[in-house]
């Protein structure tokens, strides 16, 4: 019988009914990693992430999701629960709409699973630039389900390399791990021609990137 009680309590029936599901889900993957109340508890502070400025609400339970499972993981790796050496990156910038998603995207795309990257925004947007996503289409590489999101400490903490893009002081700074700013003009307000620079440069150090941790390019590189 499925629990009705707390955490999702307040929230209209549908709602809960889909966080429900959703915790359920995350109960079944990580099985024998976390036990139901750290994941319900994760769930929940995903879902307060978004709560305040989404525009679709229906859509939260999703996000939330979604971003719980990539906290979860997160935490697995810090805990050492995860040991497949497999580098992990973190994208940071402002508004975690425009450069970070773009990196993120190429990153996936030549990395295949040799490695794992994640992006992250200090204050993050409500949508992922519309011209961001055009730009990166034109290279075959779909980031339209992408959402914009916060960094969080067991994000940060389970990245091997923090690559910053203008987020400044706002960036999370943690002893021991490995930071380099990319200094990328922002694409923010920009039409798809003017992105067109930015995507490609952000391509190219990319790969430098991916170079550097030894990791095999499993796509074609088409710089």
């Amino acid at each position: 019988m499925t629990d009705t009680s707390a955490p999702f309590d307040g929230l209209n029936l549908e709602l809960q009914l889909s966080l429900r599901r959703a915790s359920e889900r995350l109960v079944g993957d990580f099985a024998g990693v976390f036990g139901k109340e750290t994941i319900e508890r994760f769930l929940t502070s995903s879902y307060d992430e978004f709560a305040g400025h989404a525009t679709i609400p229906n859509f939260l339970p999703l996000l939330a999701e979604r971003f719980a499972r990539q906290r979860l993981k997160a935490l697995a790796r810090v805990e050492g629960k995860v040991s497949d050496d497999k580098p992990v990156v973190l994208f940071l910038c402002i508004h975690n709409a425009g450069r970070s998603q773009m990196a993120l995207g190429f990153f996936t795309h030549h990395a295949g699973d040799n490695a794992v990257a994640w992006s992250g925004g200090s204050t993050p947007g409500v949508e992922v630039n519309p011209a961001a996503i055009a730009a990166m289409a034109e290279r075959g590489i779909d980031i339209s389900a992408e959402y914009p999101k916060p960094w969080t400490d067991e994000i940060v903490r389970a990245a091997d390399v923090v690559i910053t893009m203008g987020c400044g002081d706002a960036c999370p700074i943690f002893p021991g791990k490995r930071y380099e700013e990319w200094e990328l003009d922002d694409p923010a307000g920009l039409d798809v021609a003017d992105v067109r620079p930015i995507r490609d440069e952000i391509e190219r150090r990319v790969l430098d990137l991916l170079d550097e941790l030894d990791v095999p390019v499993s796509a074609a590189t088409t710089v």
